[in-house]
């Protein structure tokens, strides 16, 4: 990879590296190891994999994953010492370890925030920090709004408040004119007829009765969002966004809650209910370049909340695990341990 050179003034030279995997990684704390790890059973149909790294006797912190249908990994503990925190993470209903895998009967906006209660009060865990980014930053503002006396602090990256023009923004119109490339796949695998309205088209084919339509429009779904994620594109995250199993719980999961207006009464209510959390400290990371969740909806959230700092990242997009976020991320944790 090259370097990049730039002036700044009239004297004075910068070299920025362009950034890679290793960068990256090293932002991050090392894998912890688990401290312990079940399934716990949450309905009649739906049972959830979850898992506790770090301190037991450091700071709670719950880590809420992104999607829906992301899952999580051992990399997503990475943005917490473990010396200080005691690390919950759990993948939700229908992906990762959970089971049954893309599943979306039962699932709810309001299911997952009943079973981030579950977890808390299987593990006696009295209050915590709530850690989520882009849906995972939806839900960790809904879980906090029903239940803010367990909340210590949130940290929240590439804001997503489930609005209309949020989802018209990635699924229909705008940001196919950043990445037309990565677009056409996407849009012409859909017939000419039913492009108008993308999110249905695909809605009938990922649940189809015959499963080669459903994992043909699986894959396009999941690598449309993969090849969007980062600021420089990263291959192996495109890669691994087209693997069966997960694109199809990523897309049919996402493709649910889309349609279902991620089963809010209203598309304002995390904005009109920012009263309830308003002097919870907060701290929001946003890629200056997210072109999934673009900066305007966390500089109203962070307009919206008494007690935020809106960190933007200027050379980053909407990845987590982007060098500048990573940093960002950590730098917040760590403020907050």
């Amino acid at each position: 990879m090259k370097n990049r050179q730039f002036s700044v003034g009239m004297d004075q030279r910068i070299i920025d590296i362009d950034l890679t995997q290793v960068t990256i990684m090293a932002e991050l704390f090392p894998v912890p190891k688990l401290i312990d790890s079940g399934q716990l059973k949450v309905s009649d149909i739906h049972t959830i994999h979850w898992e506790t790294a770090g301190n037991p006797k450091g700071k709670p912190v719950i880590f809420v994953h992104g999607g829906p249908g992301g899952g999580t990994s051992e990399d997503t503990l990475r943005f917490f010492d473990p010396e200080k925190y005691y690390i919950v993470q759990f993948d939700q209903r229908g992906c990762g370890q959970s089971t049954p895998h893309a599943c979306v009967e039962e699932n709810t906006t309001w299911d997952l925030i009943a079973d981030m209660e579950r977890i808390r009060e299987h593990l006696n865990i009295e209050q915590w920090q709530v850690f989520g980014g882009s849906w995972g930053s939806t839900l960790s503002l809904a879980y906090a709004q029903s239940h803010p006396q367990r909340v210590t602090e949130l940290v929240l990256r590439g804001i997503f408040l489930f609005r209309e023009k949020e989802m018209l923004w990635f699924y229909q119109e705008g940001c196919s004119r950043i990445f037309p490339d990565a677009w056409q796949p996407f849009y012409e695998h859909i017939p000419e007829d039913e492009r108008h309205d993308l999110m249905t088209a695909y809605q009938k084919r990922l649940f189809s009765d015959d499963k080669a339509v459903q994992l043909a429009a699986a894959e396009r779904w999941s690598v449309w969002e993969g090849s969007t994620c980062h600021l420089y594109p990263d291959l192996q995250h495109i890669e691994d966004t087209a693997e069966p199993e997960f694109a199809l719980a990523f897309a049919r999961l996402e493709n649910h809650y889309f349609m279902n207006k991620g089963f809010f009464e209203h598309e304002n209510q995390l904005l009109d209910n920012c009263d309830i959390i308003a002097d919870i400290p907060t701290i929001i990371v946003q890629g200056r370049y997210d072109v999934i969740c673009p900066v305007e909806s966390a500089y109203e959230l962070n307009q919206r909340l008494n007690n935020s700092e809106l960190v933007i990242v200027p050379d980053a997009g909407h990845s987590a695990f982007e060098p500048s976020i990573a940093k960002a991320l950590v730098d917040a944790t760590n403020r907050f341990a």
